[in-house]
């Protein structure tokens, strides 16, 4: 299976965990997706948040098992459901639940932060907010959370966007 990583970093060969963000939608993590057009936008959008030269999105590869693998502790969301909603915003918060290795799901993007927001605020239930959000083409995203899962990546290369 494929993944993409947007960044600013020519390459990344070796994800450092230390350098991740907190309070993202999986909590801290190295992010990725299967889509390289979602990748070269978050790397743009890096870019001109931080008026960067330049932005790359790298290539990896992992095996297709992974996912079903008992090795690892792993969270799979298939869709936009209200288990998502609320780990999404616990971690949004800095308030993580529970652990993983990897954790798969949909992104919660820019543009459906004003939907999260509703819901945070109490203006929308959480099935109204999931309707919302089910407008959105929700991109796919997976998550590495330890040095273990890491390992599991294959960097394959890296291409300046």
């Amino acid at each position: 299976m494929k993944f993409y990583h947007g960044t600013l970093t020519p390459s990344v060969e070796h994800p450092d965990l230390s350098k991740c963000r907190l309070s993202t939608d999986f909590g801290k993590g190295f992010y990725t997706t299967t889509s390289f057009e979602q990748a070269k936008k978050w790397a743009l959008l890096k870019q001109k948040r931080s008026h960067a030269t330049n932005a790359y999105v790298s290539e990896y590869e992992i095996d297709d098992h992974i996912l079903q693998s008992n090795k690892y502790i792993i969270r799979v969301f298939t869709g936009a459901t209200d288990d998502w909603l609320q780990f999404v915003i616990n971690n949004r918060k800095g308030r993580p639940s529970e652990f993983y290795d990897l954790v798969m799901g949909p992104v919660a993007n820019d543009s459906l932060y004003a939907t999260l927001l509703l819901y945070e605020q109490g203006v929308l239930s959480a099935a109204a907010a999931i309707e919302q959000l089910k407008k959105h083409k929700l991109f796919d995203q997976l998550s590495f959370h330890s040095d273990k899962a890491i390992q599991t990546l294959r960097f394959i290369k890296s291409k300046e966007v």
